[in-house]
């Protein structure tokens, strides 16, 4: 009996490490989009305003690294291998962001945002179910805080409820699609994409759907997996590098400006956020990805910053938001504007980051080590 690592199926393709670097410089903009989240009274005037478009560059890098590292592994690699490698790959975050949520709705006496007790065995009940990515339905026992949300102990969540749909599709349909039938699945996709922004299904006027199964939400969560994840995909087959000097830089001030930039058009005209949203969603991120997989860097304090920021960017995302709860509780309670608590939101901002580097060095890595060494082997 022969065991194989985690690296079994490594092949000598080089490694996209400005990609890396450019989904943690997005998973530090989703830090400060859910940190104005506290001062905001609705999607428009929240000052930071664009983060949730994040999920989508997520969804697109998701599926780019996936088709290139194993399009060309399944005559080698079985579906069941294929699934343990991403279940390896991702859950062990799963489940410290569902402990770390229960942890927090405890300390934070067990309540609801309406005030409403909840009982420690329905709390037990939220974090099995958020252990296993089960979503909680709007109003049922199990969605503890009482806003709708699928994960409510940790709402990220939801994006890996879909980024677990996307691997399955590709696992079982879009892998086995020619390039040119996933160019029409593309197509139709960011069709509907597109339509679902514009014409404001979600109600918000942008796309920030997907966290909750109430109104057009899981739709919407479907679309935005559907169009992002398959051109993504796409891309991987048809990518071909051009020169590029100075891509991370671009791309990195590029995602900042994206992400930050406040509301367009007001109540009066949602519709033109939509066009945003879509242009970013569609347009937009696939060339940053594309320019990101081009780049390359020959200088050491770059690549370790891409490789420190990709390292830790998923940790980041799983782990931060629990914490954004009790930051949250804190602010309505106390009515606090940002000008009172910006040294708290630095603390927040870097402590999570401190939070996310420890879990992944001390948890995560040796987890999937572990886990790789029991469960990836060969006879």
């Amino acid at each position: 009996m022969q065991k194989i690592s985690s690296a079994a199926f490594a092949d000598t393709k080089p490694h996209y490490v400005l990609l890396d670097g450019l989904r943690g410089v997005a998973a530090l903009m989703v830090i400060w989009y859910h940190i104005f989240e506290g001062f905001a009274t609705s999607p428009i005037d929240q000052g930071f305003n664009h983060g949730y478009l994040a999920v989508d560059f997520f969804f697109i890098l998701s599926g780019f690294v996936i088709g290139y590292a194993y399009d060309d592994r399944w005559k080698t690699m079985t579906t069941k291998d294929f699934f343990k490698r991403r279940l390896i790959r991702l859950h062990p975050m799963v489940v410290m962001g569902a402990v770390l949520g229960a942890v927090t709705f405890y300390i934070q006496g067990c309540e609801k945002w309406d005030g409403s007790k909840v009982s420690l065995s329905m709390l037990m009940v939220a974090l099995l179910i958020n252990l296993f990515l089960i979503p909680a339905a709007p109003g049922s026992g199990a969605e503890v805080r009482g806003n709708g949300e699928m994960y409510p102990l940790n709402g990220p969540s939801w994006s890996l409820f879909f980024e677990y749909i996307g691997n399955i599709l590709y696992a079982l349909f879009i892998r086995r699609l020619s390039t040119k039938a996933l160019m029409v699945l593309v197509l139709v996709a960011g069709i509907g994409l597109a339509s679902f922004a514009i014409f404001n299904f979600s109600d918000y006027g942008h796309l920030g759907v997907g966290w909750t199964l109430a109104d057009h939400n899981l739709i919407g969560g479907f679309l935005r997996l559907l169009f992002s994840f398959s051109v993504g995909i796409l891309m991987s087959r048809t990518f071909k590098p051009v020169r590029v000097r100075g891509a991370f830089w671009i791309c990195s001030l590029s995602i900042v400006v994206l992400l930050s930039i406040p509301h367009i058009g007001g109540e009066e005209a949602l519709w033109m956020n939509g066009i945003y949203d879509s242009l970013c969603t569609i347009v937009i991120f696939p060339i940053l990805v594309y320019l990101g997989a081009s780049g390359s860097t020959s200088d050491k304090k770059p690549s370790k910053i891409c490789k420190f920021l990709g390292d830790i960017s998923y940790p980041l995302y799983m782990v931060h938001y629990p914490f954004m709860y009790l930051f949250y509780a804190w602010l309505w309670s106390e009515e606090l504007t940002f000008s009172q608590t910006w040294p708290i939101t630095l603390v927040l901002f870097f402590g999570n980051i401190l939070l996310a580097y420890l879990c992944l060095k001390l948890y995560d890595e040796p987890l999937r080590k572990w886990l790789s060494k029991l469960f990836l082997m060969k006879r």
